[in-house]
């Protein structure tokens, strides 16, 4: 099998300790691209896209954030906030071999990192690809906008919350009730299979991270890299009406599509529209 079709399973240790172990996924050769998936997922969520990335000439890296997958996950719960995410992103991006300026990609909650990280380091960023990005806490719907409001202590329900009702969550809110006259999914089955083991292996801790989210709306404009933005309309955990808002904001959005039957994942949902779009915005930087 070629370098370029082959998927080589990484973990290192950040600042020469073990307390800041990360987990990820790197395939392909060629300019560089980051992958980021959003809150309780995994590196899986890109498992079409990285593939695609090999195909056409790129090296496309996907990591488990802090507090997800196989990466470090503290006992301490204060220790799970957003900037804990971002700097432990950070330090994985400083310890990789990338001289040259990367594409960031970044889903829901890591939409929100990979804009942070353009904000701060602006001459390390090519471009970006925004896949239904988290960058306000006022995306989110008043109920949940009031749990993640709260800091979460004792998470023992969700510790002992087993695999299927995990997954009977994810098939629910996955149902499509206009295709025909009976009932299916706008996920495969492969894809809420993965997506409810992502809910079990993450840190419980992850759920206080939305709460210390900085509100990026005021920086958006100062942010001019070249700008892919994908979303599903049907996003049930982010208003879809912030998305086109998030397009006036930015100054440099080369393209903007729109996923009608998908929700919160349209890269899971429809890679096979997906991907190409991706693929023609890299070819065209």
């Amino acid at each position: 099998m070629s370098m370029m079709n082959q998927v080589m399973t990484k973990s290192g240790d950040l600042e020469n300790t073990r307390t800041q172990h990360v987990n990820y996924v790197q395939q392909g050769i060629g300019a560089p691209v980051i992958l980021t998936h959003g809150l309780a997922a995994s590196l899986h969520d890109w498992d079409d896209l990285l593939p695609a990335l090999a195909a056409g000439g790129y090296t496309g890296y996907a990591l488990d954030l802090f507090g997800h997958g196989e990466s470090y996950k503290p006992v301490d719960h204060r220790k799970y906030t957003f900037d804990a995410v971002f700097e432990h992103f950070s330090a994985w991006i400083n310890s990789l071999p990338i001289k040259e300026p990367m594409v960031l990609v970044g889903h829901s909650l890591g939409g929100g990192v990979v804009l942070q990280y353009a904000l701060r380091y602006p001459e390390r960023v090519r471009a970006l690809v925004l896949v239904n990005p988290f960058y306000d806490i006022h995306q989110l719907p008043p109920i949940l906008r009031l749990a993640f409001r709260r800091k979460l202590i004792n998470t023992t329900l969700i510790e002992h919350t087993p695999y299927r009702l995990f997954r009977f969550f994810v098939d629910m809110t996955n149902v499509n009730f206009n295709i025909g006259q009976r009932a299916t999914h706008t996920l495969p089955e492969h894809i809420r299979y993965q997506t409810a083991l992502d809910y079990t292996r993450a840190a419980s801790g992850i759920y206080n991270i939305p709460r210390s989210l900085p509100d990026l709306t005021s920086s958006l404009p100062h942010i001019n890299q070249p700008t892919l933005l994908l979303w599903g309309s049907r996003d049930q955990t982010l208003a879809p009406e912030s998305f086109p808002n998030i397009e006036k904001l930015l100054p440099n959005v080369r393209t903007s599509h729109t996923f009608p039957i998908c929700g919160h994942v349209p890269h899971q949902c429809h890679p096979e529209n997906f991907n190409p779009l991706v693929m023609k915005f890299l070819s065209e930087l």
